[in-house]
């Protein structure tokens, strides 16, 4: 069996970083193994200088979870990991209890196409504290790429401005997963198909395409050509006219589209890779709506990104179709997404939630502890504002919001009674939530897309979205960090209880 065979025909468990499994072993050996604890997954601030993500990457979340399970090759192979003194890094018992190991917690997330924001709960892990240690990796990996791309493409979409986007980037994607993962993501965000053909399948999303350049050389000329793909895909003709000169090329696909014309097909239309896509695509747009072909559209490709597109209408192109690759499927310029994952409540011996969080220098570091909601208010149409608040604490009946760095108060509870974001997924380890059909997602961050005030779609500069948090709760993390008795005695993470009466698991 080949490498890629093993690593996508088996299950996932070893998708992980070494020291999960050492903080495992260690939870098991101190007896903090069945701990109940809550973990979060949030990002610190919006890629490509912008204010939101688009949430991805949750169906892929619970297929590994619901498929979570080491497996013997699994145990033999963590069997011969070895210290700095040679010995075990595993002991035999640790890895029986792995053996049997099964993830029975529950999960609150964002459904997939959701627009969240910077410190916002994108998931909530309710579990065993050495399940939702084991897990950490693979979420972030799941949800931070697929969020990106998806992000990414929703930028893209917005600079088209209502014209088609293609997704072309497979043979640049980082790897096969990536390919992968990309085109159903950007798909999310707003592209109308994919090149990729394996996604079409799996992910059941239109796919297009039509002939490369290397189609036009293999024939004596570029007439020739395109009439021996118009007799082989008569109904799938839009021909790649820059092979030789663009302008000739345009011509000869006009001459090709009045012979499939006869022959009761139409020209689909053409595409431009390379050259000025702004004079090029206005000579060609003439000449096809000169020469009877109107509705034949002019797809462009070349490295384009969000802003190159905007600056290419701007200027007047006549492109109404757009191919994007390398810069969408790889987040060119910001290949990653900063999203963390951080325990937030631990159960103590006596079964109290002691609330947890981590402190930093840098106030955009320091995390919110609780077992955290997001509430949304939208007013006149538009989406206005977030609350983050703790379900134990529960919502405020004065519903006061203030500021999560400052304190003041914030405007956002003239805006509604809100509707709560996260929804249950998984309770139990059993799977609750339905999943969509990709295209359905689309339409779902599209309608969203549609709710948020254009400036915070702005693809530079955009101003912070307001996410404020309940007082309460943010009372509650000014006692902690005040806690400096409590900071010394944890090296740096504070603990404390929320108020009483609130010890409580989610149903």
């Amino acid at each position: 069996m080949g490498i890629l065979a093993k690593v996508y025909r088996q299950r996932l468990s070893l998708l992980n970083d070494l020291y999960q499994l050492t903080m495992a072993a260690g939870y098991w050996r101190h007896g903090l193994a069945d701990r109940e604890a809550v973990f979060q997954l949030s990002f610190r601030s919006a890629p490509f200088g912008g204010s939101f993500v688009v949430s991805a990457g949750l169906e892929s979340v619970t297929d590994f979870l619901q498929d979570f399970r080491f497996e013997q090759e699994d145990l033999e192979y963590l069997a011969t990991l070895r210290g700095s003194d040679g010995g075990r890094l595993f002991e035999r018992r640790f890895l029986d209890y792995l053996r049997a190991l099964r993830f029975t917690g529950s999960v609150d997330a964002m459904p997939e196409g959701t627009l969240s924001f910077a410190h916002e709960p994108l998931v909530r892990v309710q579990a065993p504290l050495i399940q939702c240690q084991l897990v950490e990796t693979a979420l972030l990996t799941l949800i931070n790429f697929q969020s990106l791309i998806a992000t990414k493409a929703a930028r893209v979409c917005y600079a088209a401005a209502g014209d088609s986007v293609l997704e072309f980037g497979l043979r640049r994607a980082q790897g096969i997963d990536g390919g992968l993962s990309a085109s159903r993501a950007a798909i999310i965000g707003g592209c109308a198909a994919t090149s990729n053909v394996l996604a079409g399948k799996l992910y059941d999303v239109p796919v297009r395409g039509t002939h490369a350049h290397s189609w036009v050389m293999a024939f004596d000329d570029e007439l020739t050509a395109f009439r021996a793909y118009a007799e082989a895909m008569p109904n799938n003709c839009l021909f790649l006219v820059d092979t030789y000169e663009t302008l000739e090329g345009v011509r000869r696909a006009i001459q090709v589209g009045l012979e499939l014309r006869r022959s009761g097909y139409e020209l689909n239309g053409i595409r431009l890779d390379s050259g000025d896509l702004v004079e090029l695509s206005i000579a060609a747009r003439r000449m096809l709506d000169e020469a009877g072909f109107p509705q034949a559209v002019i797809v462009a490709s070349n490295d384009l990104d969000e802003y190159e597109i905007q600056r290419l209408k701007q200027s007047g192109a006549k492109i109404n179709v757009w191919g994007v690759g390398t810069r969408l499927v790889t987040a060119f310029d910001q290949p990653a997404l900063g999203g963390v994952y951080k325990l937030t409540a631990l159960r103590s011996d006596q079964g109290d939630w002691v609330y947890k969080l981590k402190l930093s220098e840098q106030a955009a570091k320091s995390t919110n502890p609780g077992v955290q909601q997001v509430r949304r208010f939208n007013h006149g149409g538009r989406i206005r504002g977030d609350a983050i608040f703790d379900v134990h604490l529960g919502w405020p009946a004065d519903g006061e919001i203030v500021n999560p760095f400052t304190g003041e108060g914030m405007a956002l509870d003239g805006c509604g009674e809100g509707q709560d974001v996260l929804t249950p997924v998984i309770r139990s380890g059993e799977l609750v939530h339905r999943p969509l059909a990709v295209m359905s997602i689309r339409d779902s961050a599209a309608g969203q897309l549609e709710l948020l005030d254009r400036r915070y779609r702005e693809l530079s500069a955009a101003p912070l979205y307001p996410v404020g948090m309940e007082r309460e709760l943010y009372q509650l993390k000014q006692k902690l960090i005040a806690d400096r008795d409590c900071l010394r005695s944890t090296g740096g993470h504070s603990t404390g209880r929320p108020t009483a009466g609130t010890d409580r698991r989610i149903e």
